[in-house]
């Protein structure tokens, strides 16, 4: 009943958007082919135990896996772990392992390799780390099969993030005593995924291969896929008309292409494969420093901004305003209760001119710098950008636009701190605690780490709230902490919510899977086939 209910929802969105949703599940399986995709930039590395950049999951996710995966209804399902049991205190997790599973180089999988890479990867190295798994306290083997997890205060988050994108398992023999984050085996992994790492031509493409050891008898399906480097966004139009590539995900395609595509017997359009996401996009304000240390200046920011007209003009109807750092799809902690900044011109000059940054004889009051993730590949943000470059003009807000590459983007943002305000998107996914907490958190201040609290915004009031509620058993008084934390940030704005997208996966109608899935972004293809041509 669940999952029809959802699937309710999901064509009562689709009647909403511009364009038409088409199915994509198959049930008639074609072995063989190459299955061919794009992702917009090359990804830095293939270890999203290190990095989360969605680039980085959508190719990794073929190759390494999580303990379980998550259906269309959000909910989940056994990968690495067939089963697992909570304690009714909350206290205890364990994990019943698959066996049979094989490292692609031979070596067995076991719970050993668990173990490593919770206590040195996702406990020490991962940005999400200290929120999703700081309440592990130890870890017990009893066998090769089963792991066990003790936790200093129940952790009601953690299933929710110990996918192939939150939590990949990494071999230990190939990790154990090395500098992780530069070790080889980064860019060229070893997995139990259904593919297997065959090559990576820089500047063009990835190639991953059947791995015909797979634990799940009968897959996968394709004989491999092809991952294509196609920064320019009228290229991968172009490419996906040829028939070039088969599949474009995760918003790579921009919206205003997506009439091309609206034959249901040449393509699909799946707008839910990134619901596990819970995306908004954001301006993120850097608040070291003047005039952006100054809360009325942030607000005043925010109050320039027509929400309403930027998801109409930018996103074309693809999304929803955002009202806050909890997106409104993550309804069980949801609140609309939280300051709202209207667009209203007068208010912001006001608020400006408070904070003693009143306008010059040519109408001017200060320059930011604004960088963005467009030369990544995201052509929303570049217009995003543009668009409030404009929208703070009209206040007298001069703003220089800044388009680095990703590698360079993440460096000048979480290392060298070197920027004014981002303009980009960050997933907050199924709980608060693990996609919320880590944006705003004083000890997620973590120079080096990519998508952490890089605005530099501590607020101790905040810090003991969001401690309580990732550890509050009772669910009444946690939703009404988590509130009352998105009061605080929509007071603080240290970053401004934007818009909640709608991620768009665009593909040939010969691609089909089994099934959909809530985190089909990071799906691992395993049951995933080209019809013939």
């Amino acid at each position: 009943m669940k999952v029809r209910i959802f699937f309710s929802l999901v064509f009562a969105l689709a009647a909403t958007l511009p364009f038409a949703f088409a199915q994509t599940v198959g049930t008639n399986p074609v072995s063989g082919g190459v299955l061919k995709f794009n992702i917009p930039t090359e990804p830095v590395n293939l270890n999203s135990g290190i990095n989360t950049t969605m680039f980085i999951g959508e190719v990794a996710s073929k190759v390494q896996e999580g303990l379980i995966s998550f259906d269309a209804d959000l909910k989940p399902v056994p990968a690495l772990a067939t089963k697992w049991e909570v304690s009714p205190d909350g206290k205890t997790v364990a994990f019943d392992l698959r066996k049979g599973v094989k490292w692609h180089d031979g070596r067995d999988f076991t719970a050993a390799d668990v173990e490593f890479t919770l206590k040195e990867v996702w406990q020490k190295l991962h940005p999400f780390g200290k929120s999703a798994f700081g309440n592990v306290t130890k870890v017990d083997v009893p066998n090769p099969h089963r792991i066990v997890l003790t936790l200093s205060a129940p952790a009601p988050y953690l299933l929710n993030y110990i996918n192939s994108y939150g939590a990949p398992v990494l071999p230990k023999h190939l990790y154990e005593g090395t500098d992780i984050v530069n070790n080889p085996y980064n860019v060229k992994p070893v997995g139990t995924g259904p593919f297997v790492f065959k090559e990576w031509v820089k500047g063009s493409h990835i190639r991953l291969e059947k791995n015909p050891n797979y634990w799940q008898k009968g897959q996968p399906y394709l004989d491999g896929v092809l991952v294509r480097f196609i920064p320019d966004v009228s290229a991968r139009v172009v490419a996906l008309q040829s028939g070039e590539i088969d599949v474009v995900v995760g918003n790579a395609l921009p919206v205003t292409s997506l009439h091309q595509f609206q034959d249901k017997s040449r393509y699909s359009i799946n707008p839910i494969d990134g619901n596990y996401l819970a995306t908004i996009a954001f301006a993120q304000f850097n608040v070291r420093e003047k005039p952006l240390n100054d809360k009325r200046v942030r607000q005043a920011l925010a109050h320039a901004i027509d929400q309403n007209a930027l998801l109409k003009v930018v996103y074309l109807g693809y999304g929803k305003i955002a009202t806050g750092p909890v997106p409104s799809s993550v309804t069980k902690y949801y609140t609309p209760d939280t300051r709202q900044y209207a667009f209203d011109l007068k208010r912001a000059a006001a608020l400006l001119d408070e904070a003693g940054y009143k306008a010059g004889a040519n109408g001017k009051r200060f320059r930011l710098r604004l960088v963005h993730d467009g030369a990544a590949g995201s052509p929303l943000s570049t217009r995003t950008a543009e668009f409030i470059k404009q929208a703070w003009a009209k206040v007298g807000v001069e703003v220089e636009l800044q388009a680095p590459d990703f590698a360079t983007l993440l460096r000048q943002v979480f290392t060298d701190q070197d920027y004014d305000v981002l303009v980009s998107s960050m997933h907050r996914l199924p709980d608060p605690t693990l996609g919320v907490q880590r944006i705003f958190w004083t000890q997620n201040i973590r120079k080096g780490v990519p998508w952490t609290n890089g605005s530099g915004y501590s607020n101790p009031k905040l810090d003991a709230i969001m401690e309580q509620a990732a550890r509050e058993p009772d669910e009444v008084k946690r939703k009404a902490q988590i509130k009352e934390w998105q009061q605080i940030v929509q007071e603080d704005v240290p970053i401004l919510e934007l818009i909640e997208p709608v991620w768009i996966t665009v593909a040939t109608a010969r691609f089909k899977k089994r099934a959909l899935q809530g985190d089909g972004l990071f799906s691992s293809w395993a049951d995933a086939w080209l019809e013939p041509k």
